[in-house]
């Protein structure tokens, strides 16, 4: 992936200079190779008041050297330990005394690699309690007293092992990837070796238009040198370093942008306005300011995000409860209309039932009366009770 890609512009027909430092990858011969790989295991004893012990060490160019006379022949590792990186230490005849923290320090002076393994060992008496177990930081191996124990420590690394001779160890290479170009069809430009080899792929290096210091591994600089830039050497450098024997492999990507020519003499200075001109300095270089631009971290976008979603959720209830409220009130206010009306009906029909006995109670006269067949005193007799009944409604 090419996230850190350090991006590069320069105006066509410029020159490039693609940094690659390696302090590392500077050659060094080493003759005493052997005694720059080193092992040796150390004892915490579980009893207070004890120090740190040394148990054994072991070099490739030496034999292992045990520091307690009573542990020789009892405590070992495998003679093959550098050649297939197993450096497990073996305890024979296991008693109380070995007891404790022991520790496999691995150091490669030459290649600056240290690596520490830390094992814990508990004696029993009894062979239910033998187990082996992790309690978080080390391994704890639980023995039974007077058995036999192997402490592994093992690193199969290739620097852990014999290798080849360091001009065939160390490499480094160029490639070019253009725009659009997926990363494993990239190009290569060239392959330099600590021996002093050297492989030109294309007719760049041998037109001068690119180049490497021929002192590379002497001085570690692997720069890339390319003159005169055209918009074809547009794209994505990396420069590649391996040190196989010492399990070394580094990656630096540029990405290059050729940009516009650089303006040439003949053409006219731009005007200087009045208001533009450069005060005096007196000899004293005016100081340069330069932006930069810090991105934001991780932690500050989500806060901001939060804030945002907060505000959106509390938006959205005031919403929500607006839209209640007014559902209710409208609600209420159909029922109130709905029982008014059911009032205002049941006056009518008893006003109207009333006045219907009333008017019953008007009409109604004895079968027996004597103004029977006088239709005068009849029709006066209607127009009164139809005075009182347009009376009682009124009211």
């Amino acid at each position: 992936m090419y996230l850190f890609a350090k991006n590069i512009t320069l105006p066509a027909g410029s020159k490039a200079v693609l940094p690659c430092h390696s302090p590392r990858m500077v050659w060094t011969r080493d003759r005493l190779k052997d005694r720059q790989r080193v092992v040796h295991w150390d004892l915490t004893p579980s009893s207070p008041g004890y120090a740190v012990v040394r148990v054994l060490d072991m070099s490739p160019g030496a034999k292992q050297r045990v520091y307690n006379g009573f542990n020789k022949g009892r405590i070992s590792i495998p003679d093959s330990a550098f050649s297939d990186g197993n450096f497990s230490l073996i305890i024979n005849n296991v008693i109380a005394t070995d007891k404790g923290v022991y520790t496999c320090n691995l150091h490669h002076h030459y290649c600056q690699i240290h690596q520490s393994i830390q094992i814990q060992l508990n004696v029993t008496k009894s062979a239910r309690k033998e187990k082996r177990y992790w309690d978080g930081e080390k391994t704890v191996f639980v023995v039974l007293l007077g058995s036999s124990v192997v402490l592994p420590c093992v690193n199969r690394r290739p620097l852990w092992r014999e290798g080849l001779q360091e001009e065939e160890q160390q490499v480094a290479h160029w490639d070019f990837q253009p725009p659009g170009v997926r990363p494993d069809k990239a190009d290569r430009l060239v392959d330099l070796y600590a021996s002093g080899e050297r492989r030109d792929y294309g007719p760049l290096f041998a037109q001068s238009k690119m180049s490497v210091a021929e002192d590379a591994f002497t001085l570690g600089d692997f720069s890339l040198y390319i003159s005169d830039l055209r918009p074809a050497d547009k794209g994505l450098y990396s420069c590649h370093l391996h040190h196989h024997y010492c399990g070394l492999h580094e990656r630096r990507i540029f990405r290059l942008t050729v940009g516009p020519p650089l303006l040439s003499d003949s053409t006219p200075a731009p005007r200087i306005f009045q208001n533009d001109e450069p005060e005096p300095s007196d000899g004293v270089e005016t100081p340069h300011v330069v932006n930069v631009f810090i991105p934001e971290h991780r932690s500050y976008f989500m806060q901001h995000l939060g804030y945002f979603l907060a505000t959106f959720l509390l938006l959205g209830f005031i919403a929500i409860a607006v839209i209640v409220l007014t559902r209710r009130r409208k609600k209420r206010g159909l029922e109130y209309e709905l029982g008014r009306s059911h009032r205002g009906a049941g006056i009518t029909r008893g006003e109207i039932a009333l006045d219907c006995t009333e008017l019953k109670t008007c009409n109604q006269e004895p079968l027996n009366s004597e103004y029977k067949n006088n239709l005068l005193k009849e029709r006066d007799m209607a127009k009164d009770c139809n005075k009182e009944f347009d009376g009682k409604m009124w009211k």
